[in-house]
C-alpha cells in the first residue's frame, strides 16, 4: 500500500492558501496601494500577437471596455508563444480562427479575422523581444492577454473578471450593468428526444475538466441527455511539456472560474502520474456498475477540492465508496494487467478521436458535428442542441 509523501501532505495546505479567494482579494488591495504610492495611472497592458485571432478580437472590443472604465491601455506587440506552451500549434492556429469567429458571432461583435503577411510579423523584432521579455517577467506566455496590477486576463473570455475588479475600484464611468460578454451556460433544455447524447472529453488532472464535471452531469440529467465519458491521459503524461508560467496561470485562472461558478476548488492534491493512472484504471469498473459519473465527480472533488491523494489506498477508497462502488473489488481491478491494457487503449482511442475533431485539449465537448474546447464553451453545444431540436419543434408546430 502506497504511503503519503511529504509533498502529498503539504500540497493541499499550500494550494488552499495560494488559490484562495481571500488571498486574491488581498493581493488586489495591496496592488492598488502600491499603484497609488507610485503615482501611476490605471493602466491595462495589452499583449497583442497581431496574427492571432483571439488577439485581434480582443483588440476590436477594447474601445468598448475603455468607454466603460476610466483606464488607459498600453499595447505591447508580442511574438507567438514558444513551442513548449503550444504543443499543437497547427491545430491551435486552425481552431482559433473558428473559435474566435464563433465568439464574435455569439456576442454580435463586428469582426472577422485578418491574415497578417510575414513582413508585418517581422517588422519590429526588437520591440517584440522587449514585449516578450516583459510578458514572461510578469508571468504569462500567450498573446490576447491583458495584465493589470499583478493579474492576468486572457481574451474576451476573462474580461468579466477584470471588469468586476475595475468596478470594485470605482472606475466605472456610469452605473455598472454587468460584464460585456457574459458566459451563460447550462440552461434548462427540454426538447431533446430520448437517446440524445453528447461526448465529454476530460482528464482527471485538468482543473478545467473538474469545473465542467461539477456542472455538466447535473445539466444532462435535468435535460434528459446522455453523457459519453471520453477520458484521456493528461498532456504532461503524454510527453507534452507544460511551462511553469502556464501551470501557474491555469491554476489561478481555474480558481477564479470555479469561484464565479460556485464550484468547490482549491484544496488540491495534484494527481499527476500514478494517482491519475489509478483513477483511470477504475473507469471501466465504474462504467460496468453504472456509476461512472458518480465516480468521476467523487474523484474530481477529492483531488481538486478536498486534497485527497489518489495515489494512496486510504484516499482512493473514499472516492470509490462514496460513488457507491465496492473497494475490495476495486483493489482487485487495480492489480489486473488486462484491465491496465484495456483502459490505456480506451484513453488512446479517445485521444485520437479528439485529434480527429481538430482538438487536443480538455475539457472538450461534441454533439454530432459540433465540437468545442474549454469549460467556458459548453454554450456552443447548447446552441447546437437548440438549433437542431428547437428548430425541428418549431417546424413541426408550424406544419400542424
Amino acid at each position: 500500500m502506497a504511503l503519503r509523501s511529504l509533498k502529498s501532505w503539504l500540497m493541499p495546505v499550500i494550494s488552499q492558501l495560494f488559490l484562495s479567494r481571500a488571498r486574491l482579494l488581498k493581493q488586489r488591495v495591496s496592488a492598488e496601494k502600491k499603484r497609488v504610492a507610485q503615482g501611476r495611472p490605471h493602466t491595462l497592458h495589452f499583449f497583442h500577437q497581431i496574427d492571432d485571432p483571439y488577439s485581434q478580437l480582443l483588440d476590436c472590443v477594447l474601445p468598448q471596455l475603455q468607454s466603460r472604465f476610466d483606464v488607459c491601455i498600453e499595447r505591447h506587440i508580442t511574438s507567438p508563444p514558444e513551442d513548449s506552451a503550444v504543443p499543437e500549434r497547427e491545430l491551435l492556429n486552425a481552431y482559433s480562427q473558428t473559435d474566435a469567429q464563433r465568439l464574435a458571432d455569439h456576442f454580435n461583435i463586428d469582426w472577422t479575422f485578418k491574415p497578417i503577411d510575414a513582413q508585418a510579423l517581422t517588422a519590429q523584432p526588437q520591440a517584440s523581444a522587449v514585449a516578450n521579455a516583459l510578458r514572461k517577467k510578469w508571468g504569462h506566455y500567450l498573446g490576447a492577454t491583458l495584465y493589470y496590477e499583478g493579474e492576468w486576463y486572457w481574451g474576451i473570455d476573462r474580461l468579466h473578471h477584470l471588469e468586476d475588479r475595475l468596478n470594485t475600484l470605482g472606475l466605472s464611468k456610469s452605473t455598472y450593468q454587468g460584464p460585456l460578454f457574459p458566459t451563460i451556460q447550462y440552461q434548462d433544455f427540454a426538447n431533446a428526444p430520448e437517446g440524445t447524447s453528447i461526448d465529454f472529453f476530460f482528464s482527471l488532472r485538468s482543473p478545467y475538466s473538474a469545473i465542467s464535471v461539477a456542472k455538466v452531469f447535473h445539466w444532462a440529467r435535468q435535460s434528459g441527455i446522455e453523457v459519453n465519458l471520453r477520458y484521456v491521459l493528461p498532456m504532461v503524461m503524454r510527453g507534452l511539456p507544460v511551462p511553469a508560467e502556464k501551470r501557474r496561470y491555469i491554476s489561478l485562472d481555474a480558481a477564479r472560474e470555479a469561484f464565479v461558478q460556485g464550484v468547490p476548488f482549491g484544496c488540491v492534491n495534484d494527481p499527476l502520474g500514478k494517482p491519475t493512472e489509478r483513477g483511470l484504471a477504475l473507469m471501466p469498473f465504474a462504467e460496468m456498475h453504472n456509476a461512472a459519473e458518480a465516480y468521476v465527480m467523487s474523484f474530481m472533488q477529492g483531488v481538486w477540492a478536498e486534497g485527497l491523494d489518489a495515489g494512496t489506498d486510504k484516499h482512493l477508497k473514499i472516492m470509490v465508496e462514496r460513488a457507491g462502488l465496492n473497494w475490495t473489488a476495486a483493489k482487485d481491478i487495480l492489480k489486473s494487467k488486462s484491465n491496465d491494457t484495456h483502459w490505456r487503449a480506451i484513453a488512446e482511442q479517445n485521444r485520437q478521436a479528439l485529434f480527429s475533431m481538430g482538438l487536443w485539449g480538455v475539457p472538450s465537448f461534441k454533439f454530432e458535428n459540433t465540437a468545442a474546447w474549454g469549460q467556458d464553451r459548453f454554450w456552443v453545444i447548447e446552441k447546437a442542441l437548440h438549433d437542431k431540436f428547437n428548430s425541428a419543434q418549431t417546424a413541426s408546430s408550424a406544419s400542424t
